[in-house]
C-alpha cells in the first residue's frame, strides 16, 4: 500500500470509529472524557520536563500533538483530501513522517473508542474507571505498538533537522502548501522540526527526552496491567494533580 493509500485508509477508519460515536452521546462523551484525562496524566507524568526549559518545547509539543484533547477532525479532512498529492509535494522523508502520523492517529482513536465504550459502562470516579475501562480493553500489544510509533515519531522528526536544506524548503513550502490545502500537514511538520531542531542541538537531549517517554509510559502501562486496581487508581489520582513548577 502506497503513502496515499495507507493514509487515506487511516483517515477512513477513524471518520468511521467517529460516525459509530455520533448517535451515541454518551459514547461520544466518554472518549471526549478519556482523551480529556489522558492529557492531564501526561501534563502531570511529565510536570519536570514541562519546568524545564530545554524539554518544555517538545514536551508541549506531544501532547498537543500526539497526547491531547484537541478535535483533529479539521486536520483529518486535510489529510484525506491531500493524500494523493502528498508524495509530488513533499519529499519522502517527510511523507513517511506523515504516513507515520497517520498510523499512530488511527491506532490511538481505535484504542480511545474501545476505551469509551468500557468507560460508559463502569462506576465509579475518573480515576477508577480509568482504571477498570484500560483492563477491559486489554490489548497489550497494540498498547506497547502505539507507544513505540509515538516514539519513532520524534525519531523521525529528530532525524529530518539533520537532513541539509530542509528547513529551507519547509518554508519555502508554507504558501503552495496551504494554497494547496497542506496547512495543517506544513503547521505540524514545521513546529516539530523546528522543535526537535533545537533538541538536537543540544548533545544527548533528543535521546535523554525519548527514553524517558519510552521509560515511563512503559512503567505506567505495566502497572495499569498488573498492579492492585485501586494502587492504579491512587497513583492516577496523584498524577493527575501534578502541575509543572513556575
Amino acid at each position: 500500500m502506497d503513502a496515499a493509500h495507507t493514509i487515506r485508509h487511516c483517515i477512513t477508519n477513524v471518520t468511521a470509529l467517529r460516525q459509530q460515536r455520533a448517535t451515541h452521546p454518551a459514547w461520544r462523551q466518554a472518549v471526549h472524557a478519556i482523551k480529556e484525562l489522558q492529557s492531564r496524566r501526561f501534563q502531570g507524568t511529565y510536570a519536570d520536563l514541562l519546568a524545564t526549559p530545554r524539554y518544555a518545547p517538545a514536551t508541549r509539543f506531544f501532547l498537543q500533538e500526539l497526547y491531547g484533547s484537541a478535535d483533529y477532525q479539521a486536520r483529518d479532512a486535510q489529510f484525506g483530501r491531500i493524500a494523493g498529492a502528498l508524495q509530488t509535494l513533499f519529499p519522502q522523508p517527510v511523507v513517511a513522517t506523515a504516513v507515520a502520523l497517520a498510523q499512530l492517529h488511527a491506532q490511538t482513536e481505535q484504542l480511545d473508542h474501545a476505551m469509551g465504550q468500557a468507560w460508559a459502562e463502569m462506576p465509579g470516579d475518573d480515576a477508577a474507571r480509568y482504571v477498570a475501562a484500560w483492563r477491559a480493553v486489554g490489548q497489550p500489544h497494540a498498547r506497547r505498538e502505539q507507544l513505540g510509533r509515538v516514539l519513532d515519531m520524534g525519531r523521525d522528526l529528530a532525524r529530518l533537522t539533520r537532513t541539509p536544506g530542509l528547513r529551507t524548503m519547509l518554508r519555502m513550502m508554507r504558501r503552495p502548501a496551504h494554497a494547496a490545502g497542506m496547512g495543517e500537514l506544513q503547521r505540524f511538520l514545521e513546529a516539530g522540526f523546528d522543535t526537535f531542531g533545537e533538541l538536537a542541538r543540544q548533545r544527548g537531549a533528543v535521546e535523554h527526552f525519548l527514553d524517558t517517554i519510552g521509560d515511563r509510559e512503559a512503567a505506567l502501562m505495566e502497572q495499569l496491567f498488573q498492579d492492585d486496581p485501586t494502587t492504579c487508581e491512587a497513583l492516577l489520582e496523584r498524577t493527575l494533580q501534578q502541575r509543572p513548577s513556575r
